[in-house]
């Protein structure tokens, strides 16, 4: 079964499972792709409901990165980590117990913060490994990738409105937010500076209603009910497979953009979205900031200028693919990986 699921979602080169019952830690590091460099991926924590669905959600993810990472023009591939705890169990000892996991790949797959994780935890594994980015900057890192990864998802969302909408500002648009993780609030606040207008969701609802204390004018909506929203743009911002057979019919949006990867159930999905006249935007080419903020970060010399020059590409690299998508009658994601699966092979060739 573990060899059907690695097929099935993408052929990995190397799959590793590790467990130390010591400091309660179970997991599972992807390594899709290497032809362009090291693997490189967030470490998600999580309370997954099984080991499959451990397994299939780190197999997608690290997928996911291989085209993230192409698509962005790095030198480097695609790989994932996830843990599986509930992140308010999460230990010192758990982590740097990971970094050693991660040092025994020789530097194959390199790590940073995802959903539950944080630049802390980045530091504790920087204790038994140096395959870790994402640290603070005290200890040289760049810190949290977040508003990074919140940056290249407005630049895509204004690239989605310049092409679905033809306008070039985003000021009065309606936007719903899917989640208020660091991605998500550091996106809302962007949003509201270029005067939008934004609803928002968690399914914890209190970092919902502390958004809301600080920013009143804001629309807090059920985590159940966003799909619901009339709105310009439907944002995606907290796990993935949100979009699939059920809350398709429900979406009142000209635009899906947001930060979140594995956004759609399965990659057919697309063709439904055309078919309501949606515009979506490939997920792993508009959330690439953090990935490549971390990128930048790895090669040293690291400054901000640097990720914000490659994050503007995203702007040209999605007009060009929805304009593609057009042209070729395909779906953008399909564009999207042609994009990145050429690449990887000019380098093999």
């Amino acid at each position: 079964m573990v060899f059907q699921h690695i097929e099935e979602y993408g052929n990995h080169e190397q799959v590793m499972f590790f467990h130390e019952p010591s400091v309660n830690l179970k997991g599972i590091i992807a390594i899709h792709n290497t032809s362009l460099g090291p693997a490189i991926g967030g470490c998600r924590m999580w309370p997954y409901t099984s080991e499959k669905e451990a397994l299939i959600d780190v197999l997608k993810l690290s997928r996911g990165m291989t085209y993230k990472s192409a698509a962005a023009g790095l030198e480097q591939g695609g790989g994932k980590a996830v843990i599986i705890c509930d992140p308010k169990h999460k230990t010192p000892e758990l982590f740097k117990t990971f970094g050693r996991f991660i040092h025994s790949l020789n530097g194959a797959y390199i790590t940073a913060e995802d959903v539950g994780t944080s630049v802390e935890d980045m530091q504790h594994i920087r204790k038994t490994t140096p395959f870790v980015t994402g640290l603070s900057e005290q200890m040289g890192g760049s810190g949290d990738p977040s508003p990074f990864t919140a940056h290249s998802t407005l630049v895509g969302i204004k690239a989605a409105v310049s092409y679905k909408l033809n306008r070039e500002s985003l000021e009065g648009l309606k936007v719903a937010v899917q989640g208020m993780g660091h991605v998500g609030v550091y996106l809302a606040e962007y949003l509201l500076k270029a005067g939008c207008q934004i609803s928002i969701c968690d399914i914890f609802e209190q970092k919902a209603k502390d958004f809301h204390k600080k920013y009143p004018q804001v629309k807090v909506v059920d985590h159940k009910h966003i799909y619901d929203e009339d709105c310009d743009i439907f944002s995606p911002c907290a796990l993935g497979s949100v979009i699939n057979v059920e809350t398709l019919q429900r979406l009142k949006c000209s635009i899906i953009a947001g930060a979140a990867n594995n956004q759609l159930d399965k990659l057919e999905r697309e063709y439904d979205l055309r078919k309501k006249n949606i515009l979506y935007a490939p997920d792993f080419v508009i959330n690439a900031g953090g990935v490549i903020n971390v990128f930048v970060e790895s090669q040293g010399n690291y400054t901000k200028e640097k990720v914000e020059k490659r994050i503007a590409k995203i702007y040209h690299v999605l007009k060009e693919i929805f304009t593609r998508s057009e042209e070729e009658k395909k779906n953008p994601t399909d564009v999207a990986i042609e994009i990145a699966n050429n690449r990887i092979q000019r380098k093999l060739s």
